[in-house]
């Protein structure tokens, strides 16, 4: 059982990548230096000075997004401030379906769980934090509280990008 559980862990670290064990926001703080640009199904990390607009968003804990659902074009980069309204920390994570469900499952089994990406913002009570995000590609994403049960309580949103 031992060798399960290790082969398992040491299997879920190298596929993960960005995640280590550990949590509070201080470790989800964006640190300085060059943001991560790589290339995923809905987008790619931005640059400030390239953002064409500032889309504000509320996080509450009555676990929803304000708004929930937002339209962009294809090759826009969006400036996203997120403000936690609530009294516990939440969190925007940007991604398809499916990323996000196998994220959601992992953080429901190792809910202090690390985690820093360019398209997410952990973000505690009474505090803001924010995404630069360029959509070069087409199509209907989506973004979510991943944090344990947040999700589960329907805490999503939606992101519509149009193609050129």
């Amino acid at each position: 059982m031992k060798t399960l559980t290790t082969a398992f862990l040491a299997a879920l670290i190298a596929g993960a990548g960005t995640f280590a064990f550990a949590h509070g926001d201080d470790a989800h703080a964006k640190k300085a230096g060059p943001v991560k640009k790589e290339q995923k199904e809905w987008g790619i990390a931005g640059e400030a000075e390239a953002a064409s607009r500032t889309i504000t968003f509320n996080m509450s804990d009555n676990m929803r997004f304000t708004p929930d659902k937002i339209d962009v074009k294809q090759g826009e980069t969006i400036k996203f401030v997120i403000k936690n309204t609530g009294k516990v920390t939440h969190e925007m994570v940007i991604g398809t379906k499916k990323d996000l469900d196998e994220h959601a499952a992992l953080m429901i089994k190792f809910p202090g769980m690390e985690h820093e990406e360019p398209y997410m913002a952990h973000v505690g009570p009474g505090k803001t934090g924010q995404i630069i995000w360029t959509f070069n590609k087409a199509g209907t994403f989506d973004f979510a509280c991943l944090i344990a049960g947040h999700y589960q309580a329907g805490m999503v949103g939606k992101i519509n990008v149009a193609a050129r």
